[in-house]
């Protein structure tokens, strides 16, 4: 069952911490990009490439475009594009 993953060919790992909790310690930028994103980011890997976004200096929008670049190389690494998706 894939329940609301979807149907994808990348890994799922497992958490030991509490998501919700992770996700409300998000600055607002952040929270709001995880919510209109395509994949379902865990807030621990979306904190880290953000603090590494910012660690580097850029803008808020950079950051943001640095998360939207890293998930469009997942999407594409992702062997169910949407061309290959068949629904009933």
């Amino acid at each position: 069952m894939n329940r609301n993953l979807g149907a994808t060919s990348l890994r799922r790992k497992r958490r030991s911490n509490n998501p919700m909790q992770s996700y409300d310690s998000l600055p607002e930028p952040l929270r709001h990009w995880l919510s209109q994103a395509a994949l379902p980011w865990s807030p621990t890997s979306a904190k880290r490439l953000w603090q590494k976004a910012c660690a580097k200096g850029l803008s808020t929008q950079e950051a943001l475009h640095e998360l939207s670049s890293a998930e469009a190389r997942m999407l594409a690494r992702d062997r169910h594009s949407p061309s290959q998706v068949f629904l009933p």
